[in-house]
């Protein structure tokens, strides 16, 4: 159970029920935006995570993008954002458990690995083979949308936020799945 509880807008109050209404036009609400919530400074933080997920997309592709975050998810044991992934990757009818990735696709999931591993020990190697890849700005896109998925992780995992209900028949045993 989640340690902070989602805001009811109906008993909120109303500067959370106006950041309410504007995440609505964009966003479902899912239990970890309804616990973001309480501090709409929070709230607009995480949901750049949203805004670069657009701006990668046109150079490594939605799969590359949902692949980049799979793997941070994993690298840190969220429960949510790694079930949230496998649904995507699921839905396109693929095996999250046995990815078959594409050169570049496996230098995207290194980098994503280490950033959530350890960012102090992105090796000239590794860095080397992304810089082959992609320009400087798009690396710099890359980090810090990698770094906005590592604070969706440290986030739902803190503070135990639920799987949302769209998400059971896609959810992994952390138990298990994280050894």
């Amino acid at each position: 159970m989640s340690r902070i509880l989602p805001i009811d807008p109906a008993t909120a109050p109303e500067e959370i029920r106006a950041a309410h209404a504007e995440l609505i036009k964009s966003h479902a609400v899912s239990n970890m935006k309804a616990v973001l919530l309480h501090s709409p400074v929070a709230l607009k933080a995480v949901l750049e995570w949203y805004e670069l997920f657009a701006r990668v997309t046109p150079f490594i592709g939605e799969r590359g993008a949902v692949l980049f975050s799979f793997s941070i998810s994993r690298a840190n044991a969220c429960e949510l954002c790694t079930t949230f992934m496998r649904r995507a990757i699921i839905g396109w009818g693929e095996d999250p458990e046995s990815l078959n990735l594409t050169p570049r696709e496996q230098v995207l999931w290194d980098y994503a690995y280490q950033l959530a591993r350890d960012p102090n020990r992105v090796d000239d190697a590794l860095f080397a083979r992304l810089s082959a890849e992609f320009t400087p700005s798009q690396i710099v896109d890359l980090t810090v949308f990698g770094g906005l998925m590592i604070v969706n992780n440290v986030f739902n995992s803190a503070l135990r936020i639920d799987v949302d209900e769209g998400l059971e028949s896609f959810r992994i045993d952390p138990e298990h799945y994280f050894v």
